[in-house]
């Protein structure tokens, strides 16, 4: 060993050994807070802004597996976005006006919003808010994320609140806006109007019973006699809301009932027997009654044969005065006693046990009711086409989540109701006039509002009516029409600025495929409405984290995973490692075996970049041109730079785990199985290979590790700069610094460039030779090793049989082959036994040796 060598060597054992990921991560952490890594510039446009439009999460307890893996997601783009030189746009925000948070409040406190003074709930709800957010914002900056975390907006704070409240202005006076009493998605259990967008679909186990209702016949108004008709049904509790019966005009089982009337089971009333074409004559018995209200059906008939209203089912999910004596039972206790009555009575004829998807409150899984209320609501049904077309002026990735957009749209039977029973959230900025009952809007200077302890300026807004008094609307705004307007929450906390018009659209959306018809969809109809423009051009759609056996994760199942112990365990580079690895859109399980090749994938980085520092202590930066660098460092070289082309296009189509997988295989099978291999002799002995050989190969190894951490960085951001700045951080901020005089010094890799794509390096000869070498060092490793001989065992004469074109392509790479092989001597002329392809075969003549235990 030279004392050059020895010099280099005491000068990697400097550095530190080892990567301790409980140190660095959390020193890099604040390293980028106090040297502001991730600031956003709002007074450079000069650059290219692209703004990101983060998904809040919602404050309803910790980080969830599901968090860590979309968000980690999303991260990967805003880095390799800010690496391209963008001035990136990335707040963070939370959204902590919604249920999941009203819940959290109650349970935390051991509270019932129902049983507190309103006031006094929201006090209690913007405190704890306020205690647990610290804790739950860490989550988010102990995975990695690069927001600018000064760019915070919460969508219950005044900034959110008055946004939302000028948002319902806007949308009331241009009409698009309108309040009325009928028939509202419930959900008994929150108490509260919901939107179709808040159902989900839920198999139950119920029955289907046959019932009998008697049809009177008549002869000169008078009853002469009964007869018998079956209507199947699994809402038998509602016969006393049955207001009519129907079957389909052309069924002609039921013709001759229609003009006539129904007597309703237990309660003796009278219905009229109609035709109407939605009755479909294949399910059930193909008759069926209207009920106020057992489904959307029910909702049509009424409407379009003008039937009385009769509600059985109250606003808490028990029976209403009109079902008589089932009065105050619940739902499904009403059910079994109808059943056992209507048996008693012998009016059922049969029941069958079924199961059936039914829809149920998605925050807490309760069926949901059809009950008339007095909302507000969006109109969007007769705009659907406008939506639509939206939709196409974005780019979708992956692109057939478009469908799942386009097929929600069509199915929309509601107008959108905002308007929610419950103390917390974002109030309605009206107020109504106590003489006649006209809306009063709260003026702009006003927002935020909360009418119940502020008053209206102004009389009355009827002209004919002028009155001073006023009450307040109780209710509070859909969560979700705030949600929609995060575009506008986070740029608005920009207005003033220069960056303020270029903003808008955003440049992304990234989210979850779960909620494209929440979230997305909703964003989609305020951004059309208020600014008749799409929100974003690009969309992201990510999908699940699943448990280890492939199922939804579910705290009822006992199958959540929490990401902090994880973290703990092994870091948040090898949790955003396994993150990386779901394809665009799919679900993808959380499995520990992809956590452990993460940390080897650490381990590898950190240990491959300290033997490339090791031998760069003395390399002088400087310029080598491509034909005087040895033929296998032009060879690595070549496949270093279509990776880089392709993984700067799969980033472009936020195909992340594609880049991640080509740049991990490079890295293990090109990197450091081969090449670092092939190269050690001309690293550690320069005096007989030549110190030209070992400065290639010096000029290789740095740009080849600078880059490959680089590629890494918006996956594992963590160990990549702790890479960069053990040597490359003040090697290229001097390289940078002698060519521009007005160099920004780079504080972090997260703050350099993306590796540029130069064609110059890639050269098809240049590689199918290289792969050929080692192709022929594989046969030569194998050979060696099913002989029970070391690697470094030595070959006399190494013979390769191949043709005259591959033999003068091998003959450039001669040096570096013998000395990876051990051989003395290469051999074309002679003949060989051992196939390595169909154009070389090899014969390798060992020197005797003893053989390894």
């Amino acid at each position: 060993m030279t004392k050059d060598n020895k010099n280099q060597e005491k000068a990697a054992q400097e550095q530190p050994k080892n990567y301790n990921f409980k140190v660095d991560e959390p020193r890099l952490q604040k390293q980028w807070l106090d040297k502001g890594t991730y600031k956003f510039d709002p007074d450079d446009t000069d650059r290219e802004i692209y703004s990101i439009d983060t998904p809040p999460p919602t404050v309803s307890g910790k980080m969830h597996i599901g968090h860590a893996f979309s968000y980690a997601q999303e991260d990967f783009v805003a880095r390799f976005q800010r690496m391209l030189g963008k001035n990136v746009f990335y707040p963070f925000g939370t959204d902590d006006n919604g249920l999941p948070t009203d819940r959290l409040v109650e349970r935390l406190n051991n509270v019932r919003s129902a049983r507190m003074d309103r006031t006094e709930y929201i006090k209690l709800c913007m405190e704890t808010i306020e205690r647990i957010k610290p804790e739950f914002i860490e989550d988010w900056k102990i995975l990695g994320m690069s927001c600018d975390w000064d760019i915070y907006y919460s969508t219950i704070n005044d900034h959110s609140r008055k946004i939302s409240q000028q948002s319902f202005i806007d949308l009331y006076n241009d009409g698009k806006e309108y309040q009325k009493e009928a028939p509202t998605m419930w959900c008994p259990r929150c108490q509260t109007a919901i939107a179709q967008v808040e159902l989900v679909d839920k198999d139950i186990n119920s029955k289907f019973v046959d019932i009998i209702f008697k049809v009177e016949e008549k002869e000169d108004e008078k009853v002469v006699g009964e007869e018998d008709l079956v209507i199947a049904t699994t809402r038998p509790e509602m016969l006393s809301a049955c207001v009519a019966v129907f079957a389909h005009p052309d069924d002609e089982r039921y013709k001759k009932f229609f003009g006539k009337k129904a007597r309703v089971p237990l309660y003796n009333h009278l219905v009229p027997i109609k035709p109407d074409p939605r009755a479909d004559p294949e399910k059930g018995t193909g008759i069926v009654m209207c009920c106020t209200f057992g489904d959307q059906t029910d909702i049509e008939w009424y409407k379009a044969h003008n039937l009385p209203l009769k509600i059985c089912i109250t606003k808490d999910g028990h029976m209403s005065e009109i079902a008589e004596r089932y009065k105050g039972l619940k739902i499904k206790e009403a059910r079994a006693q109808v059943i056992e009555d209507l048996k008693e009575a012998e009016l059922l004829i049969k029941e069958k046990p079924i199961s059936h998807p039914v829809n149920v409150h998605e925050r807490c899984g309760t069926e949901i009711e059809i009950l008339n209320s007095k909302q507000w609501f969006i109109k969007y049904l007769e705009i659907k086409d406008e939506f639509i077309a939206r939709g196409k002026e974005m780019n979708w990735f992956p692109p057939f989540m478009v469908h799942r957009f386009n097929n929600w749209i069509e199915g929309l039977q509601w107008d959108w109701c905002i308007s929610r029973q419950r103390h917390f959230g974002v109030p309605f900025p009206v107020w109504y006039c106590e003489k006649c009952e006209a809306v009063k809007l709260a003026e702009p200077d006003q927002l935020p509002v909360d009418p119940l302890t502020d008053k209206p300026k102004g009389k009355c807004s009827n002209e004919n009516c002028g009155h001073d008094k006023f009450r307040p609307e109780k209710d509070v705004l859909d969560t979700w029409a705030t949600s929609s307007l995060t575009p506008m929450l986070a740029i608005e906390l920009m207005k003033g600025k220069p960056c303020y018009d270029k903003l808008y659209p955003m440049s992304l959306r990234p989210q979850a495929h779960d909620i494209i018809t929440f979230w997305l969809f909703n964003t989609v109809v305020k951004s059309h409405l208020h600014k008749n423009t799409v929100p974003w051009k690009n969309i992201m759609i990510s999908g699940w984290a699943l448990d280890p056996k492939g199922k939804k994760m579910s705290k009822s199942i006992g199958n959540v995973v929490e990401p902090r112990p994880v973290l703990e365990q092994y870091g948040a580079d090898c949790l955003r490692f396994w993150a990386a690895g779901s394809k665009l859109g799919e679900d993808l399980p959380y499995q520990e075996k992809d956590l452990v090749t993460g940390k080897k994938m650490v381990n590898k980085l950190w240990n491959a970049s300290k033997f490339a520092l090791m031998h760069l202590q003395d390399y002088k930066l400087g310029h080598i041109e491509i034909e005087n660098l040895e033929y296998m460092d032009q060879w690595l070289l070549c496949k270093l730079h279509k990776l880089i082309k392709s993984s700067t296009e799969t980033f472009e189509k936020y195909e992340y785990s594609k880049a991640k997988q080509e740049t991990e295989k490079f890295f293990w099978q090109k990197l450091c199985d081969n090449y670092l291999e092939i190269v050690k002799d001309r690293l550690y002995n320069p005096e007989q290979r030549g110190e030209d050989k070992r400065k290639s190969a010096q000029f290789t190894l740095y740009h080849t590790f600078l880059d490959v951490n680089k590629l890494f960085a918006p996956i594992m951001p963590h160990i990549t700069d702790a890479v960069f700045e053990l040597y490359w951080k003040d090697h290229e901020n001097a390289r940078l610094s002698k060519s521009n005089d007005k160099h920004k010094e780079i504080e972090s890799i997260h703050n350099s460039l993306w590796p540029k794509y130069n064609e110059k390096l890639v050269n098809d000869l240049v590689e199918e030779t290289g792969d050929k070498v080692v192709e022929i060092v594989g046969a030569v490793r194998k050979h060696k090793s099913e002989k029970g001989l070391s690697l470094k065992a030595e070959i006399n004469v190494l013979t390769i049989e191949c043709d005259e074109k591959t033999r003068k392509e091998l003959e450039f790479t001669m040096g570096d082959l013998l000395a990876v092989c051990k051989a003395d001597k290469i051999d074309f002329d002679g003949k060989g036994d051992i196939e390595v392809s169909e154009e070389i075969k090899l014969k390798i003549d060992m020197k005797p040796v003893e053989k390894k235990e």
